[in-house]
């Protein structure tokens, strides 16, 4: 299949939210517009569900050119008329770096990263398929940790990825360990065990102790308030002696 020259994208720039953004093939390619914005993000999850009838083209920027992408599939199974082209660089032509089909796998592409802060696909798909065709693509802006690294160190890696990546259900990290549970990323069970943040234990000591400064205040207050009720009729009769 020969590869078609495509406009390029306009200078006009999608800004993103920090953090990853899910965008949906169908989409991007049913919106002509979407498909000429040079999309600048940290981190993305590309979704493909068995579209037909698409030949469209999608280019992702990093925010700085310092930064370069990273890309890998939790999910990639092409109808074997269907090709996904992925090139480094603006703009898809010349030479891609990949032609994805119904030969290659997950477990067979592996991670792919680019040499420039930019990243492009190009989607081609027939008029047939099954619901089981698509892919799920997660990208991600690294920088080599080398390069003054002020956001998150991946464990095994030297890349920097930035910061709100971590722990947002999405493993950026080759390693995995953005993900990782501990101290700066708590698992569920300890989203459970806590209230606001304080544990749960604490929570629970501090509403009997609450409980008990209460009721010493209500008892104290009522004691206060029998003592005067007894007092007034005396000071009365006291009163009425007098005169």
């Amino acid at each position: 299949m020969k590869n078609e020259a495509h406009p390029a994208p306009a200078v006009e720039v999608a800004r993103r939210k920090v953090g990853t953004q899910k965008d949906y093939m169908e989409s991007i390619c049913k919106n002509h517009f979407l498909q000429l914005l040079y999309r600048k993000i940290d981190g993305a999850t590309l979704l493909s569900r068995n579209e037909r009838n698409l030949n469209c083209v999608v280019t992702f920027q990093t925010h700085s050119i310092l930064q370069r992408f990273m890309l890998r599939f939790d999910m990639l199974q092409l109808d074997c008329n269907d090709h996904l082209y992925v090139y480094d660089g603006a703009h898809a032509v010349g030479t891609h770096k990949a032609d994805l089909t119904c030969k290659d796998t997950k477990q067979s592409v592996g991670a792919l990263f680019t040499k420039t802060n930019f990243l492009t696909f190009k989607y081609v798909t027939d008029n047939w398929g099954t619901e089981t065709n698509g892919f799920k693509m997660v990208i991600t802006s690294v920088k080599d940790s080398k390069l003054n690294c002020a956001d998150f160190r991946c464990a095994l890696q030297d890349f920097c990825i930035h910061q709100d990546l971590r722990c947002d259900g999405v493993n950026h990290c080759p390693d995995g360990s953005d993900e990782a549970v501990g101290p700066n990323c708590p698992g569920p069970d300890q989203y459970i065990n806590t209230i606001f943040g304080i544990d749960l234990t604490w929570v629970i000591l501090i509403g009997v102790a609450s409980l008990i400064v209460c009721g010493c205040i209500v008892g104290i207050t009522i004691c206060v308030y029998v003592r005067n009720a007894r007092n007034t009729p005396n000071q009365l009769n006291s009163s009425i002696q007098c005169k």
